[in-house]
């Protein structure tokens, strides 16, 4: 064997360094510059990965949340832009958690001043959870503005090439989530 130099970045996502004897991924009717080409997409996928982790990991210490409350509070924010009213519920439904849980989260974005609880406009029966003005702008002008860098990439694609993309990246979360 001989020695050769480290796998450093997104090399660690070439079919080579991750699956070098192909038990992992069939490579049988692959050409050689097919697999690189393959590495090619996997390293980019790494390297958006990465830069998404490096821009969540900041807007959760210069919000000072974790994650869960971050995913709440895009949330809200997405409800606020689309004049939806946010229930415990379905905030529940989104972040995928149990409805004690979310009472615990809200009771953490609410002493944080990053939501407020009131009754439902047609519900007497719900909350209704909203963002605060303060927490909605500190989000905007952080993540939203870090998120809205990737629109200007999709842009520059064409109709057909974005159809391409959304298929693949379709694709790539279903087989993502099959066990």
């Amino acid at each position: 064997m001989t020695e050769r130099e480290g796998v450093s970045g997104d090399g660690i996502y070439r079919l080579d360094a991750s699956d070098p004897e192909g038990r992992l991924v069939d490579r049988s009717g692959m050409s050689a510059d097919d697999v690189a080409q393959v590495s090619e997409v996997m390293q980019a996928l790494g390297a958006l990965r990465a830069a998404e982790q490096r821009i969540s990991d900041a807007s959760r210490r210069y919000m000072k949340l974790n994650e869960t409350d971050m995913r709440a509070l895009h949330f809200l924010a997405a409800c606020l832009h689309t004049d939806t009213v946010a229930t415990p519920g379905a905030i529940a439904a989104h972040l995928g958690i149990s409805t004690a849980s979310t009472t615990k989260l809200l009771d953490r974005l609410e002493t944080g001043g990053h939501v407020t609880r009131a009754a439902h406009p047609t519900d007497r029966r719900a909350l209704a959870i909203a963002i605060t003005p303060e927490t909605h702008e500190a989000a905007m002008q952080s993540v939203g503005r870090q998120h809205a860098k990737r629109v200007p990439s999709v842009m520059r694609l064409s109709p057909a090439e974005r159809e391409t993309v959304i298929e693949f990246l379709r694709n790539m979360a279903a087989d993502l989530d099959t066990p």
